[in-house]
């Protein structure tokens, strides 16, 4: 993995980027409590998890388009969205994950133990917790397909069939292969940099990792 670039971030507000790691707009969207992991749907909408509700943007106007509630959640961190519309937030630090879908929010699982990441793959669910990485089956139960990845594990993508890029927030990025083998791309801790919740061009198979306290994003292509 070879770095690209990096840009500064803000706290509370999205920026907007070009692909080469130019500040499009320093404050393209405003108004959040505590935004975090933001999410792109096809149909030209990103959703932000924010605290305690689900943050619908319009891309093409920029402007927050409506907020959805979760009940009984504080502190979302994480949020995918797949085509069937369904969203899933993660509840941070209690551990419980929720699903939204058609404004509404329900409890999805809250046998968790350390959760962070989440993404929807079609009609599949995978989850981030406690250094492992989980496939949600239909009756709710967890099927392991990796663990050993501590440090936090926090971002979750599919690069390519079965197989996914997970990132560890101090600093550790994996390869997780289909059967559940892994191999280390990236460990920046010795230079104390984080390696945050994730974004990837899945075309150009570019991850995008924030740096969180460096205050920048730095971008890695997988060969």
């Amino acid at each position: 993995m070879a770095p690209i670039h990096g840009e500064r971030m803000e706290k509370d507000l999205l920026q907007k980027l070009s692909l080469d790691g130019r500040v499009i707009a320093t404050e393209w969207v405003s108004g959040f409590k505590c935004s975090k992991r933001n999410w792109d749907f096809t149909m030209g909408k990103l959703y932000v998890a924010d605290l305690n509700e689900l943050v619908v943007i319009d891309i093409a106007g920029g402007k927050i388009e409506k907020r959805i509630a979760v009940t009984g959640a504080e502190g979302l961190n994480d949020v995918s969205v797949s085509k069937s519309r369904y969203c899933l937030c993660i509840r941070f630090k209690i551990e419980k994950d929720f699903c939204c879908k058609d404004g509404v929010s329900e409890l999805l699982l809250d046998t968790l133990k350390g959760s962070n990441g989440v993404l929807m793959r079609g009609d599949d669910f995978y989850l981030l917790d406690a250094g492992g990485m989980f496939k949600m089956n239909k009756d709710k139960t967890l099927t392991k397909i990796t663990d050993g990845m501590d440090g936090g594990t926090d971002g979750i993508e599919n690069i390519s069939g079965n197989d996914f890029i997970v990132s560890c927030w101090q600093g550790v990025v994996w390869y997780v292969n289909a059967d559940g083998s892994k191999q280390q791309l990236l460990d920046s801790r010795a230079d104390k940099k984080n390696s945050a919740d994730i974004g990837m061009d899945a075309k150009n198979k570019i991850i995008y990792v924030p740096t969180f306290w460096r205050n920048t994003i730095v971008a890695y292509r997988v060969k």
